[in-house]
């Protein structure tokens, strides 16, 4: 994360809730639409897009290079979402079951795909850029 050499890592840490609430006080998609194009830039809104483009796939317990094959995201990438979904804050997974898109196993076989995929060197493999 940048830091901000006037500010505080308290500082920091507020305006890092302060934008949490913000996001949190929005009603709808729509709004959350609107106040993410204001905030970030189109490749950072891609990134993000990209990320949990993939939750779903890895929830089916799909191999990296498939998910690569049908969404064009790196392998790198879905690797650091298969790594959060099975050691992370628990975001990825709470938003997804949430959204009714999310298997009971999805947590497990994202484990086990990352394991399989660093096991067999997948996860070094093919790590071709997004184009677009």
């Amino acid at each position: 994360m940048k830091t901000h050499r006037s500010l505080t890592p308290r500082q920091e840490a507020l305006a890092e809730r302060n934008l949490y609430a913000a996001i949190a006080a929005l009603r709808n998609a729509e709004e959350v639409r609107a106040f993410f194009r204001d905030l970030c830039t189109p490749a950072e809104l891609q990134a993000m897009a990209d990320r949990w483009s993939v939750v779903h796939y890895l929830g089916r317990g799909m191999p990296y290079r498939e998910i690569h094959s049908l969404t064009g995201v790196s392998v790198t990438t879905i690797g650091r979402v298969a790594r959060f979904l099975a050691a992370g804050n628990g975001g990825y997974g709470l938003a997804a079951q949430r959204l009714g898109k999310w298997h009971l196993h999805a947590a497990r076989a994202a484990r086990a795909a990352a394991a399989d995929n660093a096991l067999s060197g997948n996860g070094n493999a093919q790590r071709t850029p997004r184009h677009g």
